[in-house]
């Protein structure tokens, strides 16, 4: 009777859950009698993940805000680390959280555990130094974006480009009409989608902010219906409360649905992330903005090396949908620039033919392609 293959996972926020639930449902159909384990959120609890320590305790952003909690930190991973070397692991995959999982996945392949790590880290954009690092700590990088597995390759680091996994399930031509149906919204009606963040801190940071917005747009567009999906129930109450002082805006908030909310919408108003591929795919003319500590953004502003921070504008090499940031993301700023696309619609169409031919791009196979590479790195000797 062979051995139980046993496969660790680690991410540590909502767009890591998502592409953790993808690759271990393309896993399972390889490996299905695997013991899946580590730190996962709902959506890979649900593909039967046994997740060791809430996800949410590794949600901390920026440079100086983790050092708060450095000690909780430093004792997840130690216990991480024990449990993948004492039980013998054959894969321990890092998903994203460069900071926490490099670590990691350096100590356990110093010890003889094959380690990969899932989402590259912006080292193409700053801090480029780490290269040596991510040289030592992985058996192989798997990335979304073509442009960065070219920058592995140019410092001999193994890895594989899948493309991004909603790349394959996001149709080319969304069907906006059937998501304004499901949502009950009236043909002809103007909507605005508002994206904040799925942490406390980011929807602290840019929930007030993005309804003085909307609130502020209804000067112009006087039907404007709001949607904010909430990433999860802690955020929903968080949202609710916020949205008390907004008694005159015209709002559904949603539990999930961020795709169905951002189908449905005219325009997007996201917090920089995840959420600027997803309405990318969606085809959705977008505005980008964020805002972290002062101290943090002083320290990455001087290490930068890219002239973007949204992935529409990487994976194009221009400047497609605008980047409000820090203090540029200003109510006054914020309005002129998502009514301008209320009202421009030769840009929307263009902007949607660049959009399909950049979705066509990332068409790698996602998930399917991810679990195929970790596989051969599995079955393959050290």
């Amino acid at each position: 009777m062979s051995r139980q293959i046993k496969i660790g996972v680690v991410a540590g926020e909502a767009s890591g859950d998502q592409l953790g639930a993808g690759l271990l449902k393309a896993l399972r159909a390889r490996y299905p009698e695997a013991l899946f384990e580590g730190i996962g959120g709902p959506k890979m609890l649900a593909e039967g993940f046994h997740s060791l320590f809430p996800m949410d305790r590794l949600s901390v952003m920026g440079l100086v805000e983790p050092l708060k909690r450095l000690p909780e930190l430093l004792g997840i991973r130690r216990a991480l680390f024990h449990h993948f070397l004492n039980h013998h692991f054959d894969l321990v995959i890092g998903i994203d959280s460069p900071d926490f999982n490099l670590g990691l996945e350096l100590k356990l392949r110093k010890r003889g555990v094959k380690t990969a790590h899932y989402v590259s880290p912006s080292v193409w954009a700053w801090r480029q130094g780490r290269i040596r690092k991510i040289a030592r700590a992985v058996d192989l990088m798997v990335t979304l974006f073509p442009f960065e597995a070219d920058f592995y390759r140019e410092h001999a680091v193994p890895v594989t480009c899948v493309g991004h996994p909603l790349a394959e399930e996001i149709p080319l031509r969304p069907d906006s009409q059937q998501a304004r149906q499901q949502l009950g919204i009236a043909e002809g009606a103007r909507v605005l989608t508002l994206m904040p963040g799925s942490r406390a801190s980011e929807v602290d940071a840019m929930g007030r902010l993005f309804l003085d917005t909307a609130n502020r747009c209804r000067d112009a567009v006087t039907d404007l219906q709001l949607l904010i999906p909430a990433a999860n129930d802690e955020r929903k109450v968080q949202l609710q409360q916020l949205l008390t002082q907004y008694p005159d805006l015209n709002c559904q908030l949603l539990s999930g649905q961020s795709h169905l909310a951002m189908s449905a919408a005219d325009v997007v108003l996201l917090s920089s992330g995840t959420s600027a591929l997803e309405a990318m795919l969606l085809k959705k003319p977008m505005v980008v903005s964020y805002r972290i500590g002062k101290w943090t953004y002083a320290l990455i502003s001087r290490m930068l090396k890219v002239d973007w921070v949204s992935l529409p504008n990487l994976l194009a090499q221009e400047t497609l949908v605008p980047e409000l940031l820090q203090d540029q993301a200003t109510v006054e700023n914020l309005v002129a620039t998502v009514n301008q696309l209320f009202l421009a619609p030769d840009q929307v169409s263009h902007l949607q033919q660049r959009f399909c031919e950049l979705h066509q791009s990332l068409r790698h196979g996602g998930s399917d392609a991810a679990a195929a590479a970790l596989s051969e790195l599995i079955g393959a000797p050290r």
